[in-house]
């Protein structure tokens, strides 16, 4: 029973684990809009464009495990090296 709970869990279909990841997405871009004193659009794009997104969506990286916060420092750190 328990395990065949598990193979339907709604919570690991790719669609819901898109919209985690991109709700995750808006939540960093707006603290990073915050700490960057710019628009939330262009944390946005900025965002989307690093290294650090890139390694988000990459499951073999692990940083999909760390906190919002923990990645936008991650970002932070890889935008003040370039």
């Amino acid at each position: 029973m328990m395990e065949q709970n598990l193979q339907n869990d709604p919570v690991k279909s790719p669609v819901i684990q898109e919209m985690i990841l991109s709700n995750r997405i808006g939540c960093i871009s707006a603290e990073l809009a915050k700490r960057l004193n710019i628009a939330p659009e262009r944390a946005l794009e900025l965002f989307y464009e690093s290294k650090t997104c890139a390694d988000l969506h990459n499951k073999n990286t692990g940083l999909y495990l760390y906190g919002n916060l923990y990645i936008a420092d991650e970002f932070i750190r890889e935008h003040e090296y370039k």
